[in-house]
């Protein structure tokens, strides 16, 4: 499977009309016009704009997303020059959905046999987020701009604080989830 490339937020760039992914990188385009080409604020969107979800003021915007399927690696540009290379696995693994993270501390759902899990779909999220779907059918993390941020700039002390959590719990990476059952906020996927 090739990567699958997604063009650059705030600039207009070639985009491969037959992959799937083109639309979302139009839809990426459109955001980045309306915060930064055409010269808004988040308080001046031309469109509704809940500033509950805004981006931190110090979290820099996202200027591009990639997705490589082929790495299994999800590339998010920002503002300040910075670019993340966040592994499908570490995000499958801190999801910050209730099902993973639970509805407060202590209720995280330890994540196991993720390294292969591959993101199948990829959706913006009003203009403050990403929602990937994931290979093994988890698909109810939303990412804000200010999380992806965040799990790339702490990348390294995300993934030793995952490898201790397995290590504590005695359970290999590559395990099998215990089970199919309940997760920690109730439901059943």
């Amino acid at each position: 499977m090739r990567d699958v490339l997604a063009c650059p937020l705030s600039v207009g760039g070639p985009t491969d009309q037959r992959s799937p992914r083109h639309h979302m990188a139009v839809v990426f385009r459109t955001v980045a016009e309306a915060r930064s080409a055409q010269g808004y604020t988040e308080r001046e969107l031309p469109f509704p704009f809940n500033s509950r979800f805004a981006p931190m003021p110090s979290t820099p915007q996202p200027l591009s997303v990639t997705l490589h399927q082929g790495s299994r690696v999800l590339e998010v540009g920002f503002s300040d020059g910075q670019t993340f290379r966040l592994p499908f696995e570490l995000l499958r693994v801190y999801s910050p959905s209730a099902e993973v993270q639970g509805h407060g501390p202590g209720q995280e759902v330890l994540q196991t046999g993720k390294r292969e899990v591959d993101i199948v779909e990829l959706t913006p999220v009003g203009h403050y987020a990403l929602q990937p779907k994931f290979s093994d059918g988890h698909d109810s993390g939303i990412f804000s701009w200010d999380y992806l941020y965040d799990l790339g700039s702490r990348q390294q002390a995300h993934w030793d604080r995952y490898l201790r959590r397995l290590a504590d719990a005695g359970v290999d990476r590559d395990a099998q989830m215990a089970s199919a059952g309940a997760s920690a906020c109730g439901h059943t996927h």
